[in-house]
């Protein structure tokens, strides 16, 4: 598989605060998207997230989101090295995702930018 990245994510309370911090530190400007009750902003390497405690605490036990090539082709190489696929791969506003965790019980996310994404 082909790891193009990886990107910080942060729970915030107030997310349009922590969208002016972010794109201050990064000189970048969020693209927002929404995933079920969590409003999230994409700001250079990190992604805020806010929304629910019950979805929140869901979304801090993944470790990172890692940026690949292909979705598909990080599920042969996550299966091949005995990973778990615990959810997806689905369609996102920027590609497609899956969570795996790693043998060591480590949890991430994997993302690719695939043509024919969610608008």
């Amino acid at each position: 598989m082909n790891i193009l990245g990886t990107s910080l994510r942060v729970c915030v309370g107030d997310l349009d605060h922590a969208v002016a911090v972010y794109e201050r530190l990064t000189g970048t400007e969020a693209l927002r998207f929404q995933r079920g009750g969590v409003k999230v902003a994409a700001v250079g390497c990190f992604f805020l997230m806010s929304g629910p405690e019950a979805e929140l605490s869901i979304l801090r036990k993944i470790t990172a989101t890692i940026a690949v090539t292909d979705v598909e082709e990080a599920v042969a190489d996550l299966r091949a090295v005995g990973a778990e696929i615990i959810a997806g791969p689905v369609p996102t506003p920027i590609g497609r995702n899956l969570v795996a965790r790693h043998p060591d019980g480590s949890i991430f996310e994997y993302v690719d930018r695939a043509a024919g994404a969610a608008p």
